[in-house]
Order: structure tokens, then C-alpha cells, then sequence
């Protein structure tokens, strides 16, 4: 009886399929410090934006290592404030002479006091 029985496997033990032709995704290593020294080692896809910090196994936080240089290389774009932006809309002239025209508005009565 035992040499007519089938032969199988269990089901989701082992997997049929081999590592041949497999390419995995490209990856790259990336170093985290935190203040107390503590070095972790992330692996990461490649063409990913990568956290500026990370959460130590201490509890701290790690800074990405080498960070600064990249940084330093890196041209920032100047904040414009609201005044620059205003500024490339209208002249100082044009801005003299809404003022002036609010501020007649205001002194009669137009606008109403908020005390």
C-alpha cells in the first residue's frame, strides 16, 4: 500500500521557482549618526529622496552622515519675501499713490474703526 501512495509536497513549504535571471531592484547604502555615536546603516532604492534624519535605536536623532558636504554644494534659491513680490508687481510710484488713496479712504470714513 505504502508504494501506491502519491508523493507531494505540503502546500507554501518550499517554492518551485529558483533565483535564475532574477535582478533585484538597485539599491544604496546610507549612514545615519545621532549625537551619542551610534552609526546605523540603511539600505535604500536607488533615485529615492532620502530622509535628512532617522530614528536611532536609542531614541535619538541620527543626521544622515556626510549630509553637510552635500549641502554646501547645493545653490539655494533665495527666499522672497512679500515686499519682493510686490515689488515685481508695481512701481514705488503706483505703491505712493494707493497708499495715499487708502489713507483719504480712511480718514473719511470709508473704513470703519476697529478699536
Amino acid at each position: 500500500m505504502a508504494e501506491r501512495s502519491l508523493r507531494g509536497m505540503s502546500i507554501g513549504a518550499k517554492s518551485l521557482e529558483s533565483d535564475d535571471n532574477v535582478e533585484f531592484a538597485a539599491r544604496q547604502e546610507v549612514a545615519y549618526v545621532c549625537e551619542k555615536g551610534h552609526r546605523t546603516i540603511l539600505p535604500f532604492a536607488e533615485g529615492v529622496d532620502l530622509p535628512a534624519e532617522w530614528e536611532c535605536r536609542c531614541g535619538s536623532v541620527a543626521h544622515r552622515e556626510n549630509a553637510d558636504d552635500k549641502d554646501a554644494n547645493e545653490i539655494a534659491k533665495p527666499t522672497r519675501s512679500h515686499w519682493d513680490m510686490l515689488l515685481e508687481r508695481r512701481s514705488m510710484e503706483e505703491l505712493d499713490a494707493v497708499l495715499k488713496k487708502r489713507l483719504k479712504m480712511h480718514h473719511e470714513g470709508w473704513f470703519p474703526d476697529y478699536e
